[in-house]
């Protein structure tokens, strides 16, 4: 997978607000997987994979129904984003401490 910044985490953060609270973290990692496979499809065959992109976070979540970016103080975007940073987390090795 491309490196994360912080466009990653919001364009992730933005598609995982369409869905049920149930259904985010699952999506969070699809899309990790979804961005890792196509980092690989890139780096195998020189282009970007058809329907995930170049390899980034973004790429794949811009794949997915998405919210308009809402400021840092809407409570729903923290919780997406604080799924989405823990599934990054996990997939990287890195121990979430609360």
């Amino acid at each position: 997978m491309r490196p994360i910044g912080p466009g990653d985490v919001a364009a992730a953060a933005c598609a995982l607000m369409k869905v049920p609270d149930s259904m985010r973290a699952a999506l969070a990692e699809r899309m990790l997987t979804h961005a890792q496979a196509a980092d690989k499809y890139r780096k195998r065959l020189g282009r970007a994979h058809p329907r995930w992109g170049c390899g980034s976070l973004m790429d794949v979540a811009g794949t997915y129904p998405r919210r308009a970016e809402p400021f840092w103080d809407d409570p729903e975007y923290l919780r997406c984003v604080m799924v989405i940073l823990s599934a990054i987390c996990a997939v990287r090795g890195a121990e979430v401490r609360e």
